[in-house]
């Protein structure tokens, strides 16, 4: 069946190109119709995104033709544009829903789509499992019944929207912006613009190989926008992933900024009241929702504020169910996803951009991110990988809980946490996270300590637990 190969992972269902064809994605359009009438939004007007990628916008339009034909309006933005844009626009015009046609960091020889829900805010497990049990052949209605396709504008109005709520004046702040080709540009970096900064571009035409790697904006793919911040002297350095649902920040002192340590500063900067977001729906706690793998320097940011922590698995699914249960006032991810509750309830790189832009107008962030570790103490986090077959992931999980020893790295295991895989606190105040990847055959072995030569040693020591089980 052609549905066996479609499945939702940690943020929608990605493949290659060989497996991830028109046929498929068809089907998880009519899926995605069959659910929302089942759900009684029978006739309702959904969006369908895309981003830069060769093939996004003729899926979009397979897609669009698929809801279309079941009787949805569907509005189709006229380029590429970013998730975060897509998904705002499913909260700001009350839409059922939206798909967004990405693969998000991963290189160009892979596609995806994910499903967002009503309220902009990623899809729980409960509706993609709904979703992936209703992949079925398209079923169209009778012609008179088919709705409309509309291609639109969505940026604008987003954009307004954004620029209302961060009073933000760059004037004379100097940024250099990377959009690695991505669906961030004349997005993000228009957004600078307009609040005042003077721009600097740096890979900002459109290119659907991305240059031939991944629109992922980790250190090691952002030498040259670290290099054209310091020999520029610009004050700040901003980078979104392919779909511009994340961010990275780049600093004169520090270059590519830790996104545990930006978090952590962005955070304290919207607690102490130096930036705001401010908007009809402003939260009503302070609180932070963070995952597992994220560094606990947040959490002592939060309890200098007398604010609450909320942990939870990896995937902003997670993080967006917590910042409603606990009206946070902002969730995110270590890899560089963050989200604020006034605003969408979903990782946005865009905005997130103009808020971090508006913080360093205020106080540059090596000065932000000095002060925390003078306070808080040096914190170190790192990762590695581990191959290992999807078929093989739930075994090891298995084979783990006998496995783990009593002491780590010559620390005693104080305690463990099963959230997302297992998290084990040693009594030196460093921990160890061992999960599986939700998007990748990989295991992942994360560590926090004080060092980097102290996580060194808690990253072999977790490797050398995981490799002979896989």
């Amino acid at each position: 069946m052609t549905g066996e190969a479609i499945e939702f992972g940690t943020d929608g269902w990605r493949a290659t190109l060989d497996v991830f064809t028109t046929e498929r994605v068809r089907v998880v359009g009519q899926a995605v119709a069959t659910y929302l009438r089942e759900e009684g939004r029978a006739g309702a007007t959904l969006a369908v995104g895309y981003d830069a990628r060769e093939t996004s916008r003729g899926f979009a339009e397979e897609l669009a033709r698929v809801l279309a034909a079941n009787g949805f309006d569907v509005l189709v933005p006229e380029r590429d544009c970013p998730t975060p844009v897509v998904a705002w626009t499913v909260r700001d015009r009350d839409l059922a829903g939206a798909l967004m046609v990405t693969a998000s960091h991963n290189p160009p020889e892979y596609n995806g789509v994910k499903f967002i829900p009503e309220g902009g805010a990623p899809a729980t497990a409960d509706v993609t499992d709904a979703v992936e049990s209703r992949l079925a052949e398209p079923d169209p209605l009778p012609d008179e019944e088919w709705g409309t396709v509309t291609e639109t504008d969505l940026v604008e109005a987003y954009a307004e929207h954004v620029l209302d709520a961060v009073d933000a004046d760059l004037s004379g702040l100097s940024v250099v912006y990377d959009a690695m080709h991505g669906s961030g540009r004349g997005v993000t970096d228009a957004l600078l613009e307009r609040a005042g900064a003077d721009i600097t571009r740096l890979r900002c035409e459109r290119d659907p190989e991305f240059g031939g790697g991944s629109p992922e904006p980790s250190a090691e793919r952002l030498g040259e926008l670290a290099e054209r911040v310091a020999d520029s002297d610009a004050d700040l350095g901003v980078a979104n992933d392919g779909d511009a649902d994340r961010v990275t920040v780049v600093t004169p002192e520090r270059g590519v900024l830790d996104p545990n340590l930006f978090f952590a500063a962005t955070y304290d900067a919207l607690l102490s009241g130096d930036v705001a977001f401010d908007a009809e729906s402003a939260p009503s706690t302070d609180d932070v929702v963070r995952t597992v793998s994220t560094s606990s320097i947040v959490d002592r940011v939060a309890d200098a504020h007398d604010a609450a922590v909320h942990e939870t698995a990896v995937g902003f699914k997670w993080v967006a169910g917590a910042m409603a249960d606990h009206d946070a006032l902002m969730g995110g991810e270590e890899s560089g996803g963050f989200g604020l509750t006034a605003h969408l309830r979903n990782k946005d790189g865009v905005a997130i951009a103009l808020l971090s832009a508006a913080a360093e107008a205020e106080t540059a962030y090596d000065d932000r991110v000095d002060a925390l570790l003078e306070r808080h103490g040096d914190i170190v986090q790192d990762r590695v990988s581990v191959d290992c077959p999807d078929d093989r992931k739930e075994p090891v999980l298995a084979d783990l809980e006998d496995a783990l020893p009593d002491t780590v790295a010559g620390a005693d295991v104080e305690s463990v946490s099963t959230v997302d895989g297992f998290k084990v606190f040693l009594a030196d105040g460093t921990w160890l996270l061992l999960r599986p990847s939700g998007t990748e055959p990989k295991l992942r072995v994360y560590a926090e300590a004080g060092s980097q030569e102290r996580a060194d040693e808690l990253l072999a020591a977790g490797r050398e637990l995981v490799e002979p089980l896989v």
